[in-house]
């Protein structure tokens, strides 16, 4: 029996913009909080890469970009998030914190990253969703692997030499909202 997100572990449910639960495996666009700040989370490749894609928000603010499944859902445990559109690469399109840019100084959020198996080989794979005021921020703090050392940090944007913005780790959040996406 699959039970609701707001039955699960955690007594805080993820609510998206209607306020309803949010639920693992269902389609949701990750959207900013604050208009003027362009669009939802997407896929692009970047300069130097074609595979696996990396996570920018769309630069286009009536954009909701491309839908999200999250797993599970809630504000305290660790969860994937994987994008359910299909790519030409052959890597999963399941979030991760990629290498460190030593060019940029950034920890980019990228794509290639395995669905579950907690532990030391998944643990940049793994995200959570917190309050923040009425809102939420995606934050990289994982907790599946009690040996491993991880930088906390929160997931925030970093606008790259052509005027693109990359999800990264930050000291500045991406304040987000979550809209329900239709069902692929």
């Amino acid at each position: 029996m699959k039970l609701p997100v707001s039955f699960a572990a955690s007594p805080v449910a993820v609510t998206d913009v209607d306020g309803t639960p949010l639920r693992s495996g269902l389609n949701y666009f990750i959207l900013p909080s604050v208009s003027g700040n362009g669009g939802g989370v997407a896929l692009d490749r970047t300069k130097t890469k074609k595979c696996p894609l990396s996570v920018f928000q769309d630069d286009y603010e009536l954009s909701k970009g491309l839908s999200v499944v999250f797993l599970p859902v809630n504000t305290k445990p660790d969860l994937n998030i994987e994008f359910t559109a299909e790519t030409a690469c052959d890597e999963a399109t399941v979030w991760k914190v990629e290498s460190y840019d030593d060019d940029v100084k950034q920890w980019f959020i990228g794509t290639g990253g395995i669905e579950g198996k907690p532990g030391p080989r998944t643990v940049e794979n793994w995200f959570k969703i917190a309050k923040f005021g009425g809102n939420y921020k995606i934050v990289y703090c994982p907790s599946v692997c009690k040996s491993c050392k991880v930088t906390c940090k929160d997931v925030g944007i970093y606008e790259d030499e052509d005027g693109k913005k990359r999800l990264a780790l930050s000291d500045d959040p991406m304040i987000v909202k979550f809209m329900k996406a239709p069902s692929h």
